[in-house]
């Protein structure tokens, strides 16, 4: 029979249910007079449309539109039916259900959902009686105590153990009475093998959702050849992992006294940082992390801490939370772990008081990308300053305020030691300056391996390369450059690789056009200097032409180091600055302003 609540218990819910309580679970909220204001949680949005009335007890988003009562936001933010809205609502609020049709009986989706559930709860408490309270559970319970839990957290956390017997379950769940269409969907059997446990001898991590409920398990192998390490259950009718995070039943009170969550790892991770009293820890579920869990916690927190691996996948795994938090207007820090190691390890050999400093000194997320950047990249190489920009550009773009993103490009030009208007102009033309970097990347490799294969490259020269064409047109002209420049102050890579590539014929003495060519591997660059000299493009006034281009090279140079002593400058006042380095700082500007104004640029 269908499932039919009265209207007065409807009405009920309705009155006693305090819809900013509820949505602010949900959305940060600020309040603004009779309304409150906050992000949607239904769109993704930059500036707060979604609005809360507290008289009218109703909300609305003038964004997508999306509006109605505190019953509705509850079943469209869970995904619930209309009669579960009712009855969560009802049992937060002590209201006693009515039904016109005496007690109701729930459809059969949502029937085998609570039953579902209501068998993870049971399974759940058995595998820990298994663990705690058995021989066949000792095992792993001295494994768990090994990596430093004790019993409070395990209890806590409801840890358990799968036996080894891969029949066992089949066995004890028949004997409750369970069909066998019933455990075929349940996600605790093998979908091969119907009678074979999908977990068996590990140990077992039961995942809750928000509400407290056990949803799925994970499950860590006891054996060093186990494989995989760790196995996870698959999204089932009830279960989502996409939408889940394991430990936010446990941490979404301190998320929202914190203001802020840390994303971790794994189970282990999580758990640890809970037993030393870090209990806004939450971890994805065996998946990368998702803009939906980002979603579940952007209500309760402002800043996001990330404690991934330190290896390369962890540290990808970084680099694409940060971009993914940020784009949600989260403010972001990572957690460097001494040594690269993991909380449970850094809980064991260091103590709690050490995970807590470590957490507390969390840096800042982009230089945690620059410091990563310039382990990857020279920082002291055209290419390596622009490998560098372009993939720092990635973060720039996931800002969401536009002084965050002015701000965040000088930085860039400071650290790198580029000029603020280099940095933007790439920022802003992204895609032509992918391809240069490109085609430069390709040209030092082939440059870098005498027996490498020629490409043809599409290379557009600029001043500072016609101004190397020019110096190869007449060489003798090399030591007047040579006595003005450096390979550093070429911007242009083809431009720098030939200078280096004149330079060291120079030192060979084997000074010649033809040395040059033996020096020279790639074949558009051999090409264009060939027609250069056949044509006489550069032999006019080249004594002239090359004076004014080392002027306009070392003009372009002094530009750039007064921009960065600028920034530094800047930077510096605004902090508790040291008062003799400011003075240093102004008195080299000062005399690369006089510089530039006294020479004949």
């Amino acid at each position: 029979m269908p499932r039919i609540i009265s209207q007065s218990s409807i009405q009920e819910v309705k009155q006693v249910a305090d819809i900013v309580s509820v949505v602010s679970e949900y959305v940060q909220l600020t309040n603004r007079g009779v309304n409150w204001f906050g992000c949607c949680p239904f769109h993704s949005e930059k500036t707060p449309s979604f609005s809360v009335n507290v008289d009218k007890k109703f909300y609305h988003c003038f964004g997508c539109k999306a509006s109605g009562n505190v019953i509705k936001f509850v079943q469209e933010i869970e995904k619930i039916s209309f009669p579960e809205a009712i009855e969560r609502l009802a049992k937060r609020y002590g209201v006693e259900l009515h039904y016109d049709d005496g007690e109701y009986v729930p459809d059969e989706s949502e029937k085998r959902k609570k039953e579902y559930i209501e068998l993870y709860n049971r399974m759940a408490g058995s595998f820990h009686y298994i663990l705690t309270q058995t021989e066949s559970g000792a095992n792993a319970l001295k494994y768990i105590k090994g990596r430093g839990l004790t019993d409070e957290t395990i209890e806590k956390f409801r840890l358990g153990y799968a036996p080894a017997d891969r029949f066992w379950l089949r066995n004890f769940l028949k004997s409750q009475n369970f069909t066998d269409d019933f455990l075929a969907e349940s996600g605790l059997f093998s979908r091969k093998y119907r009678d074979i446990a999908f977990f068996t001898d590990r140990l077992m991590f039961p995942i809750f959702n928000r509400n407290g409920d056990v949803v799925a398990f994970g499950g860590r192998t006891l054996s060093p050849d186990g494989v995989p390490k760790y196995l996870n259950s698959t999204d089932l009718m009830w279960y989502q992992k996409g939408e889940t995070l394991f430990g936010f039943n446990f941490a979404k009170q301190s998320i929202r006294t914190h203001k802020k969550v840390i994303f971790c790892e794994g189970y282990m991770d999580c758990i640890a940082y809970h037993q030393c009293g870090i209990d806004y820890a939450v971890a994805p579920l065996g998946t990368a992390l998702t803009e939906q869990q980002v979603r579940m916690v952007k209500s309760m927190a402002n800043e996001v801490d990330l404690s991934f691996d330190s290896d390369g996948a962890g540290q990808n795994a970084t680099k694409r939370a940060i971009l993914m938090c940020r784009k949600q207007n989260l403010a972001v820090k990572v957690v460097h772990l001494k040594g690269g190691k993991d909380p449970a390890e850094i809980m064991i050999n260091f103590g709690k008081d050490y995970l807590t400093s470590e957490v507390e000194n969390s840096i800042f997320d982009f230089d945690h990308l620059l410091m990563s950047l310039t382990q990857k990249f020279p920082v002291d190489t055209p290419e390596g300053k622009s490998n560098i920009a372009m993939e720092l550009f990635d973060y720039v773009d996931a800002l969401q305020s536009d002084i965050q993103k002015e701000s965040t490009l000088n930085l860039i030009a400071q650290k790198i030691g580029l000029s603020v208007e280099s940095i933007r102009n790439d920022f802003e033309n992204r895609e032509q300056a992918k391809n240069r970097l490109s085609s430069y990347s390709i040209l030092r490799q082939q440059n870098g391996n005498a027996a490498g294969n020629t490409e043809d490259i599409n290379v557009k020269p600029d001043a500072e390369f016609r101004a190397m064409l020019a110096v190869i047109a007449d060489m003798k002209l090399f030591d007047m450059m040579s006595a003005e420049l450096s390979e550093s102050d070429f911007e242009n890579p083809l431009a720098r690789s030939l200078f280096a590539s004149l330079k060291e014929c120079h030192e060979s003495g084997a000074f010649s056009f033809e040395s040059l060519q033996m020096h020279c591997h790639n074949e558009k660059i051999l090409q264009m200097i060939n027609e250069s000299i056949i044509t006489g493009e550069y032999a006019q006034n080249t004594e002239q032409s090359v004076a004014d281009s080392i002027k306009m090279i070392k003009r372009k140079c002094l530009i750039k180091k007064q921009s960065r002593l600028q920034n530094s400058i800047q930077n510096l006042l605004t902090t508790a600055y040291d008062g003799e380095e400011l003075q240093t700082l102004i008195e080299e500007k000062m005399a690369v302003d006089k510089q530039l104004n006294d020479r004949e640029f």
